[in-house]
């Protein structure tokens, strides 16, 4: 059987060489691209994180303003300035999502309940101190949230390359994997905003 060459310029190629190099060039294409897209998650989680992080400093500021008044919630507020502090010391790492998602959701749930326990203490809720903690709390849950739906978008594109073939073979390959999404826990489903308790 006679070997197929293809013209290139003076040159003749074999046929099983052009496919060959067809064949790298998109392989080449569809690594970076999963390279790329699971840079961009990386890069939406440390986003996130610097959210995180500002919310976890106002953390403690509005716990010592309510400790003044709320002496029937000390399981409350030692509860949550537990939690801030291990999400605190967890690195900010990709292979931490999960833990990172888990501990933002029990933070925020008992954020949640500490404004749901300001109504019963109308000192607390007309203190000038707390109402500016609490409206920039609020302001920095906008900005999570924002910064959250950026990672679920970066996440939802390396999800799909991960598990859509081809490039669910070189993920495997190279060891991409799937990220988890950041989901809302219950208690967020039912959105708090905290200016509605100091404006009544």
């Amino acid at each position: 059987m006679d070997k197929v060459y293809v013209p290139f310029g003076t040159l003749a190629i074999p046929v099983w060489i052009i496919l060959i190099a067809v064949i790298l060039v998109l392989i080449w294409i569809v690594y970076a691209g999963l390279i790329k897209k699971r840079n961009n998650v990386k890069e939406a989680f440390a986003s996130i994180d610097v959210q995180l992080k500002k919310r976890y400093d106002l953390i403690p500021n509005i716990l010592f303003i309510a400790n003044k008044f709320m002496e029937h919630e000390r399981e409350l507020l030692t509860g949550i300035t537990e939690l801030r502090a291990q999400a605190a010391k967890l690195p900010a790492e990709l292979s931490n999502a999960q833990q990172k998602i888990d501990l933002d959701n029990k933070i925020s749930g008992m954020m949640g309940k500490l404004l749901v326990s300001v109504e019963n203490y109308p000192q607390l809720k007309s203190d000038q101190t707390m109402m500016q903690a609490m409206q920039t709390y609020s302001e920095q849950e906008e900005h999570i949230a924002a910064a959250r739906r950026f990672y679920n978008s970066a996440v939802k594109e390396l999800n799909n390359a991960v598990e859509i073939f081809p490039s669910s073979l070189i993920a495997a390959m190279i060891n991409i994997k799937s990220a988890p999404f950041f989901e809302a826990s219950e208690q967020e489903r039912v959105r708090i905003n905290a200016q509605d308790y100091f404006t009544k």
